[in-house]
């Protein structure tokens, strides 16, 4: 295998361990973020609570108002009954006393749908505020393991960063400009390995005669697909290796 073709192989090794660094940073991070929202969405849930119960209150009172209204306009027809000196008068007072008790039935009925109402309000807003108070004593803990995992990875990336400045200074600047472009187009894998004639990037079957050069290793090998960079690995322990292929004649 040629000297440039080995330094490729290490870069994309490191540049694989640095992208892992990333993504392990990036799951850190959005730990911190999901806790965040979730915690937002029941502080929110908690606050709307608090202004049903709000609203539920004051409907509680108007309620009360008038129960207190009807009974005092009873008393006052009743009172009333002692002066009355028609039969008109008479059916007119018995009406307004009818009226008066029914609303003072109906606000009476109501109050206690109101009291049920609120103290169920109540023990759901209580349960809630000590989701809100748990999750955010979880929060903290998580942000301040979070903020040292990241801390530490960053440390891993910046010794392995001056590990890869070297390898790319010693890689020619075509080839790097190529590196570097296939990095961004595939997603970061840009130098991939042949293992039963077929490019492990995209997973397609090469050419008998490329096999057999990209085995050889003594040039550079483009895969026809993806045109990612190809080379070859060496069988692990146990594995039988991809010998040589028979390449087709050539049509006459």
């Amino acid at each position: 295998m040629n000297e440039d073709m080995e330094k490729l192989i290490s870069l994309q090794k490191i540049d694989s361990e640095l992208a892992g660094f990333d993504q392990a940073i990036a799951r850190c991070e959005a730990d911190t973020v999901k806790r965040k929202q979730a915690i937002q969405a029941e502080q929110e849930k908690l606050a709307a609570l608090k202004v049903k119960i709000e609203l539920l209150t004051q409907k509680q009172q108007e309620n009360q108002t008038e129960h207190e209204g009807a009974n005092a306009r009873m008393k006052e027809s009743q009172n009333r009954m002692l002066l009355v000196q028609t039969s008109r008068e008479h059916q007119a007072l018995l009406k307004e006393i009818e009226d008066s008790k029914k609303l003072a039935k109906t606000t009476e009925e109501r109050a206690l749908q109101f009291i049920e109402q609120l103290e169920q309000l109540g023990r759901d807003a209580e349960e809630l505020a000590g989701r809100c108070e748990n999750e955010a004593a979880e929060l903290a803990g998580a942000q301040q393991r979070n903020a040292k995992e990241i801390k530490r990875l960053n440390a891993a990336k910046k010794g392995i960063d001056g590990e890869r400045a070297a390898y790319a200074k010693d890689v020619p600047q075509e080839l790097m400009k190529r590196y570097d472009k296939l990095m961004l187009k595939r997603e970061g894998l840009a130098v991939v390995a042949v293992k039963d004639s077929v490019c492990t990037g995209c997973h397609m079957t090469l050419p008998p005669q490329q096999v057999n050069e990209v085995i050889k290793g003594d040039k550079l090998n483009i895969c026809p697909t993806c045109q990612r960079i190809l080379y070859y690995e060496a069988p692990a322990e146990g594995e039988a290796a991809t010998p040589e292929l028979e390449e087709a004649p050539l049509a006459e």
